[in-house]
């Protein structure tokens, strides 16, 4: 008989919004309950699928999670699991290791929670299938600089091994290192699939006799988690070998949508190619809803006016998302430039020449740079500190974010002088 399970991590249950533009109601509760939404769907596909085990592996939970409102929810998944005969297999990862609700909950006969010491659990299997055993540890710490891969139990023989681990393997952008460990000393340890957690992206490699998968976030939440997510469904027959399958379990995916205004010299135009765009990433989408990242690109004479009119294309862009449906506007913005770098502004104003000027002899200067750095370095100080990360990890990325910052406000001064200088004219 075959034995098949379906692999999950990085819940992330009931996180918060990662980012602030998403404050609109209707989005932020869309995106605030995705994460419970996209649970549902796992339970679901384990039923449907009927499956012999569901593994979870780490950051069930966001943090120090205390609601009862999330743990009554988890229960009453945990439970439809539980009638079904179906097992659960958790560890907790550097997110969900400070939970009590994971520790103090209690959970069905069929939920087995991993301590900080490694086990080796035999599921029960029909008379004459192969044996399964699974390996797992947790962490009681949000960090863990060393590998715990020497705490792991050897391979039982003449058994399928699975082992559950949360680990940033080689490390994986935004991500803190965490157990790291190589996935050739994985492949040496003589599991059959390592079960992993941590890492957003999903990935999949073999090493040895080994399949290392990490399946990734199941509901992405931000732009940096874009496109659609799901877990594994694994299958391993009788005669060996392995089926691994992706399922989709995301209720909304984020994209970045570029839009290409070149040419455009009418703005009813470009409103017009702006609902073509979305339409068309509607019809592309895998998950439910999109959220979209709009970025106007491209060398048109609208330039001016969109910088300027900005919150106004964004109302356009609402409105044609609304048309199309299920798609939402996380947040739009503008790359476009003139057709010609010596095209002068509107009325015949030298305000592109000032923006060279300015890019030129200011924003790379090393005292503006200074002056910004400190400027920066005082407000990151105000903030939480869950939100400094926002602005980069290290030093060279928070200069690249506020280098981005002052061209994208230099260029919207000199919109607001043009489109100043037009309205004087006009008058």
């Amino acid at each position: 008989m075959s034995f098949r399970f379906v692999h999950a991590a990085d819940i992330h249950l009931d996180s918060p919004l990662r980012s602030l533009a998403l404050r609109a109601p209707q989005v932020a509760e869309l995106i605030g309950t995705a994460t419970r939404q996209a649970f549902v769907n796992i339970v679901d596909l384990c039923l449907a699928e009927r499956v012999d085990a569901l593994l979870l592996a780490g950051d069930l939970y966001d943090g120090d999670q205390t609601s009862m409102t999330t743990a009554r929810f988890l229960a009453a998944q945990l439970g439809r699991l539980d009638q079904a005969g179906i097992a659960v297999h958790i560890i907790r990862g550097n997110h969900d290791a400070l939970s009590r609700i994971t520790r103090e909950l209690v959970l069905p006969d069929l939920v087995h929670v991993y301590g900080d010491q490694p086990e080796a659990i035999a599921l029960p299997r029909p008379d004459g299938a192969t044996p399964v055993v699974l390996h797992g540890l947790s962490f009681r710490d949000h960090r863990a600089e060393v590998s715990r891969l020497g705490d792991y139990p050897p391979p039982v023989a003449d058994a399928v091994n699975i082992g559950l681990m949360h680990t940033s393997l080689g490390g994986a952008a935004r991500h803190d290192p965490y157990a790291p460990v190589s996935p050739v000393d994985l492949g040496r340890w003589g599991y059959d699939y390592w079960a992993l957690g941590h890492i957003h992206k999903p990935s999949r490699q073999v090493a040895g006799r080994a399949q290392i998968v990490m399946p990734g976030i199941p509901q992405g939440r931000d732009i940096g988690e874009s496109g659609p997510r799901g877990v594994v469904l694994v299958t391993i027959p009788p005669g060996g070998g392995m089926v691994i399958e992706d399922r989709l379990t995301s209720i909304a995916e984020f994209a970045e949508l570029r839009v290409d205004a070149a040419g455009l010299t009418e703005w009813p135009a470009l409103v017009a190619r702006l609902r073509t765009a979305l339409e068309g990433a509607r019809e592309t989408a895998r998950s439910p809803h999109l959220v979209a990242r709009v970025v106007l690109v491209g060398a048109t004479p609208l330039a001016w006016r969109i910088r300027r009119d900005l919150d106004l294309l964004q109302a356009e862009a609402e409105a044609a998302a609304e048309a199309t449906g299920r798609v939402w506007i996380e947040k739009l913005s503008s790359l476009c430039t003139l057709d010609s770098a010596d095209q002068p502004a509107p009325d015949g104003a030298p305000l592109p020449e000032l923006g060279r000027l300015i890019a030129a002899e200011v924003l790379g200067s090393p005292d503006f740079t200074a002056e910004l750095r400190a400027a920066a370095d005082d407000l990151l100080r105000l903030l939480p500190a869950e939100l400094r990360g926002n602005f980069g990890a290290d030093a060279a990325a928070l200069d690249a974010t506020l280098a981005e910052l002052a061209r994208e406000g230099t260029e919207d001064a000199i919109a607001r002088l043009a489109g100043a200088s037009h309205d004087d004219g006009a008058a």
